[in-house]
């Protein structure tokens, strides 16, 4: 088993490799909204790894630092490893895009495989990520549009994203509690 870091460590982790400010920012509020999340999935009985969600959270994105294209994921999985950090943090960082195409694993001299979330945690920091912006929640609505105009309507990343959603809604409901999500993050 691989080192967990606290939330401070993590955060160190991001200055130390070198994350724009921006970065950093947007790590933390994808943070904050993961939290959120996953303790409204505990409050309904779903179990999830709150410190797992944090430290993936903060660290989903810690590949930046190096690159903003989508080696960042592999990138960032190389520095976690290296950090001698737990393997299911490492899934986060692989994940959190919501699914790569194995070909562009390949390109990076990975080998082809699932880099979709699976667990629940990896599961939420994706839709996280992509509902967070500018320290802003997005309505699910405009996230999903946004992806579509970027990645096209059948990319994986947008398939998942759908399927996250629909799956959070079982365990949470209609409202999922995000009407209260749509707001400054930073207020949460």
């Amino acid at each position: 088993m691989g080192r967990f870091p606290s939330r401070e460590e993590a955060l160190n982790m991001l200055k130390s490799a070198g994350c724009p400010p921006e970065v950093i920012r947007h790590c933390e509020d994808a943070a904050s909204l993961a939290l959120r999340i996953a303790k409204a999935c505990l409050r309904s009985g779903i179990e999830v790894n709150l410190r797992l969600v944090e430290v993936g959270a903060l660290l989903h994105d810690i590949g930046r630092s190096r690159t903003h294209g989508i080696g960042h994921v592999f990138v960032g999985a190389e520095l976690a490893r290296e950090a001698g950090l737990d393997e299911s943090i490492v899934r986060i960082i692989l994940t959190h895009t919501g699914g790569l195409r194995p070909e562009v694993a390949e390109q990076f001299g990975w080998p082809p495989g699932s880099y979709e979330p699976v667990s629940i945690e990896e599961k939420i920091v994706a839709y996280a990520d992509k509902l967070v912006e500018g320290g802003r929640v997005l309505p699910f609505g405009k996230a999903v549009s946004k992806l579509v105009r970027e990645l096209g309507p059948d990319h994986p990343a947008v398939v998942n994203l759908m399927k996250i959603h629909e799956e959070l809604r079982s365990y949470l409901g209609d409202g999922l509690a995000f009407g209260g999500l749509r707001k400054d993050i930073r207020s949460l």
